[in-house]
């Protein structure tokens, strides 16, 4: 039987290399983002592959989300698979420095967008009493690091509500993982320091983890048998070892 995926953040980095990686195993998608254009473009490659739907809306804004997810057509509205991707990470200053409005930000984004999403579909899965929810962490959601404050606590956010959601909806036999990624080249930096140059340096000495390299996770944990539930995975680059030692070339 065919299945339905719904990906937020399905524009860039991680959620789009999730979404390739569904197209190409016959998954049908709904793609969310904020940028309609990318929207297009990737539901313009990937309709060759598989059914796709987009969805154009930000997931900080409660009211778009829940009418946007309501608005899916008949052959869209059951939902099997939901990838919380959607989330970023602003400033890296010490708390004292910290700019409001990026907490704002980051919080919006990371914790309250996810349970926006995750509360106009859950619904329909303990109906049917199946679904598999894939939220996106972080590394930093295991350890707090210099700097990472705010970001590290949406992230350890992100993580409690997983193990809340796999604890409350254990009862309907539905799956809830975390994939916790460390260092990928993704547009994340470019993000997190505003287009500043210092973000080109980020990934420069080491073989950072590619989204793809997620994406390919992703997939291994929605195609598990039934019995089967990848709780939490951490997964780093090779050269990293914890959020601030990473094996750079001399």
């Amino acid at each position: 039987m065919t299945k339905t995926a719904l990906i937020t953040g399905a524009t860039s980095g991680i959620g789009e290399a999730t979404a390739y990686e569904f197209a190409k195993q016959g998954i049908h998608l709904i793609l969310c983002g904020r940028r309609v254009e990318r929207l297009h473009t990737i539901e313009e490659a990937l309709k060759k592959l598989t059914v796709v739907h987009t969805l154009n809306f930000d997931v900080r804004n409660k009211q778009q989300t829940f009418e946007a997810i309501a608005s899916l057509p008949e052959n869209f509205k059951n939902i099997d698979i939901l990838v919380n991707n959607a989330g970023n990470a602003h400033g890296l200053d010490p708390i004292h420095e910290g700019d409001i409005d990026d907490w704002d930000t980051m919080i919006d984004i990371n914790v309250k967008g996810l349970l926006y999403v995750s509360k106009a579909i859950i619904p329909q899965m303990t109906e049917r009493h199946s679904g598999h929810i894939i939220n996106i962490g972080s590394s930093a959601g295991k350890e707090v690091y210099p700097k990472g404050n705010v970001y590290c606590a949406t992230k350890h956010a992100v993580l409690a509500i997983t193990k809340g959601m796999r604890l409350d909806l254990n009862p309907y036999g539905i799956k809830v993982t975390a994939i916790n990624p460390g260092m990928v080249k993704t547009e994340f930096s470019q993000v997190r320091f505003k287009g500043d140059p210092i973000s080109d340096s980020v990934y420069k000495g080491f073989k950072a983890l590619e989204a793809k390299d997620v994406a390919d996770i992703i997939y291994f944990a929605v195609s598990r048998p039934a019995h089967v539930n990848i709780a939490d995975l951490l997964v780093y680059p090779t050269a990293q070892s914890n959020s601030t030692t990473v094996l750079k070339e001399q």
